[in-house]
């Protein structure tokens, strides 16, 4: 169990081997709510961070298409020529 301070402007630091775990990074979200007495954190994926990750990749050129068929997806998908 890890005990923290709370920070003037309410801010709390999360050990770094619960944020190492939980796979954390800056600019991710957590829920926070409250069970008893009890503050639950949740990490929490929102749409528009996934989008802004979706949009970025196509910036980036990390896309492949449009395909005239499924089987051409599929070879795609599979790296095949044919």
């Amino acid at each position: 169990m890890a005990v923290v301070k709370i920070g003037v402007s309410r801010q709390v630091a999360i050990p770094k081997k619960l944020h190492d775990q939980l796979g954390l990074a800056p600019g991710d979200y957590l829920q926070i709510e409250l069970q008893d007495d009890r503050l639950i954190l949740t990490p929490k994926a929102l749409i528009e961070k996934r989008l802004a990750e979706g949009l970025e990749d196509i910036r980036q050129g990390h896309v492949h298409g449009p395909f005239k068929s499924v089987p051409a997806l599929l070879r795609s998908l599979h790296g095949t020529k044919k």
